[in-house]
Parts: structure tokens; sequence; C-alpha cells
């Protein structure tokens, strides 16, 4: 199977009889009556409905799936938490290899380590390495699945004091496009390991994740405090000057909203625009205190929610604002350090959506981040101080065409203030694959691709395309 001779179609009884007996795990296709509910992604812009869904059971299923898609030339996609806002988890007529039921894992609190399998969500995950009082970097929102923010680079609030999620990873388990298990590590293949750190789902299917884990918890100093748009340039440009001089233990997140209906915000907010200044720090609470004083101080605030909270607490603050099946679309970009000329883009575009939902959040690089060499892995960008992910988060169409509309306005207006790179797990839609990884790293992927899947079987991604094709 090549990326030019894959067919769209629905599988026959025979086949699927076929598929079937070649799996543990059940295949799920439009006959079932719950087949609308497997399907469905978190992103409910994503429309697409594949022939079949493979539920695999664990690497064996994997390998048998993606035989059977590429000797029928099916289309091909895999799922594991189905968070991307690109619903690249999804093919049209195709099968998708669904990795949600392995959710296996293993924390070794005396090494500080953790064997994870890809189907589990970063809540799930963190909630076992909680019991530990350990933690590595994650996402923000914890029904985001482990292994598609993993090989995209993974950044959250821990990334400024212990680096990306991707930088955490120490070895995993792939299935290349040819159907071997490899092992990647820096000693074992260590070419594919470099590619699955910020390379996304481009050379195999990652079938067990291994981390490096860190002491943390169970209470952090963490929150947000709110101010009026009203005075949104002073309160980013206090910010800016607070990040600037923050310590790496201190990892911050700016996001420009209506205030959301949440129990923990006073009801006479509700819809109010309003700047959020969110951090966290990785240690301990008293030191957290003393570092975090100043953003309590300035304003005063609209609303303080900075104060010491359990970590799986701060985990879970976003979710209820990002419920799934919104219709999202996002436009994203690094950005340098805020010039003045920047804040005032910003702000003049900050708060032109029409849904309630729709937001845009930006989190401070740096740190430990941008402390790890440029080369040492697949994921770029770490020279930017700010990755800016401006969200449409509409629940109807109107809402949605509107705030798609502005999204990309918004993104235009922020271009001269912007390095030219970009997060590759916040595209929805676009071919960025030379704005994420430059000229140089992008030649080095496409080496990687031609050795291990020069027929671009895993293609629905950002995709590196292999040069033999």
């Amino acid at each position: 199977m090549s990326a030019t001779d894959v067919e769209p179609r629905a599988l026959s009884a025979h086949e699927l009889t076929e598929l079937q007996g070649r799996v543990e795990g059940r295949v799920v296709t439009a006959s079932d009556l719950d087949y609308e509910d497997v399907r469905k992604i978190w992103n409910g812009m994503i429309k697409r409905r594949p022939a079949a869904i493979v539920l695999c059971s664990g690497s064996p299923d994997v390998i048998a799936a993606l035989h059977f898609a590429r000797s029928r030339r099916l289309p091909l996609s895999i799922r594991s938490g189905g968070h991307n806002v690109s619903g690249s988890a999804l093919c049209e007529g195709g099968l998708v290899i669904d990795l949600g039921r392995m959710k296996g894992m293993q924390v070794d609190p005396k090494g500080q380590t953790a064997v994870a399998q890809p189907g589990l969500r970063w809540g799930e995950f963190d909630r076992e390495c909680q019991a530990a009082g350990l933690a590595t970097t994650a996402g923000i929102v914890t029904d985001t699945g482990l292994a598609g923010l993993t090989v995209g680079g993974g950044i959250g609030w821990l990334m400024r004091k212990h680096a990306l999620t991707c930088d955490n990873l120490t070895g995993a388990d792939v299935v290349t496009a040819g159907g071997q298990l490899l092992h990647a590590s820096a000693d074992e293949n260590d070419d594919l390991f470099w590619g699955i750190r910020g390379g996304g789902g481009n050379f195999g299917i990652v079938t067990s994740f291994e981390f490096n884990l860190h002491a943390l918890g169970p209470m952090v100093m963490a929150g947000f405090v709110l101010h009026p748009a009203r005075i949104g340039r002073d309160a980013l440009r206090f910010y800016r000057d607070f990040a600037a001089s923050a310590p790496p233990e201190v990892t911050t997140i700016v996001t420009l909203r209506r205030a959301p209906p949440l129990p923990s915000i006073p009801k006479e907010l509700h819809g109010e625009p309003v700047v959020s200044l969110g951090a966290c720090f990785a240690g301990s609470v008293d030191a957290g205190e003393r570092a975090l004083a100043p953003l309590k101080r300035f304003g005063p605030p609209l609303l303080d929610l900075i104060h010491a909270r359990p970590y799986l607490e701060l985990q879970a603050t976003f979710d209820a604002s990002v419920p799934s099946g919104l219709l999202y679309y996002w436009k994203s970009a690094y950005t340098g350090p805020w010039t003045d000329a920047a804040i005032d883009t910003l702000v003049e575009h900050g708060w032109q959506f029409r849904a309630p939902a729709s937001y845009t959040i930006a989190f401070q690089m740096g740190g430990a981040v941008q402390a790890i060499d440029e080369d040492a892995s697949a994921f770029g960008g770490r020279n930017a101080a700010h990755a800016v992910n401006i969200n449409c988060a509409a629940a109807n169409d109107g809402d949605a065409e509107h705030d798609t509309e502005w999204t990309r306005r918004f993104f235009d207006a922020l271009q001269p203030h912007s390095t030219g790179g970009t997060y590759v797990n916040f595209i929805s839609d676009e071919d960025r694959v030379k704005d994420v990884y430059g000229r140089e790293k992008l030649a080095r992927l496409v080496a990687l691709k031609d050795r291990y899947d020069p027929d671009n079987v895993f293609r629905l991604n950002q995709n590196i395309k292999p040069s033999i094709r």
C-alpha cells in the first residue's frame, strides 16, 4: 500500500469475518448499534466514517490490523485518545486501529519510572503516578491521550522544570509500517527513538512507552488570577515582566476568554471578558507561594485562585471548558518574547469571537525546554518564548463559521510577532511540516521516513512524505 493507491470503501461480510478472525479485540462497523459512539472523537467538527474500527487488545492486534489494511489497500488511521484537533484519528472509508483499550501501566516508585500503554489518558496516568508522589510533564486536559501528546512533543505545566513529555521518554515499543515490533531507545534503534520524540505518528505505532518520573505533589502552589479585559494591555505587560524573571520551576499559561460558568468563579463574572494568568510551581508549596506572590498582588485581580491545591486538581482545571463534541478549529504560532506591539495584537483580537467557549491560550516556553539541544529530538521550536493557540470552540455551525474566520484573522495579525514555527499538536487542517521542523530537521525526518515508512502508510498526520514517493 502506498500513498497513492488506497481505496476508501465498504468492507464485505467475508472481509469483516476474516478481520475479526485475525484479532482478539472487537471489530466495530456501521452495522453495530454502538458504531456512532465508538466513532466519535473529541472534535465534533470531524465527521469521517471509517469502514471498520479495530479495538485492539495488544500489539498482536495492532500488527494484524495493519497487515489487513495494507493487503486490502485501505486508508489507515491510528487512534489512542482521539483528542487531536485535526481529527487524524479517523479515516474515511478505511480502517481505524484503535488503541484505547490498551491501558496497562506500571509505576516503579523507587526507580521513578513508568511503563504505560497508548490507550491511557493523561488523567489516568497522573492518578497512578501521584499515588507514589510522582509525575512527568503531561497535557493540561485529563482526557488528552498519552500517546498523541508524547509523540508530538508534549507541553504542559511542568515543562519549564522537567522539559517536554517526549524529553522524559526513555524507550518505546513501536510497530513499524512493515509490521515489525521494534524497541526504540538511546541504545537501540536510536534513529527511530529520535523521530518519535516530536515527529508525530509518521514512523510507526507506539504500543508501549517508558517514562522518567519526578517527585511532585500531592500539593502544588498553582492556579489562576483573573483580570478584566479592559486592562488587558497592563495585565499582559506585567505578565511579560513576571514571566521573564520567573525561575524554571514556574510555568505560566495565559488565557484570553470569557470567564466560564464554573463553580470556582462567581456568577457575576460568568461570560465577562477576562485575562487569565495561570501558573504552577514545580516544587515545594512554600517556595511556590513566594515565587507566585507577585501574580497575586498585581491589580488587584478580579479573582485570585492561586493557592495550594492537589496536582490532580490542577490537571483537571481546563476540562469543563473544553468538552468533547464542540466544533473546534485551531490556529497556532510560536512567538518570541512579547513586545508592546505583540501585546497590542493580542488585546485587539483576543475577544472578537462569538461562541462563549472560544478562547486564546499561550504557553510559556523556555527553562528546561530550551536547555535541551534543538537536535536532541525531532521536536521543533525549543527557542520560542510562547506557544500561542487561537481556539474556535463552538456549539453550532453559525458560531463555528464566525470563529473559524476569527482564528484566521487573529493568526494573520500575529505573524509579525511569530518565529515562523508552530507546535505540531496544535494544527487543525493545514500542511505545516516545514514550519514545525525547519529545513534541516525536516530533511533528516524525510530520510527517517524513507527507512521506516517508504510507502507513507502512516500519513494521516502532519505528514512527513518519503522522498521516494
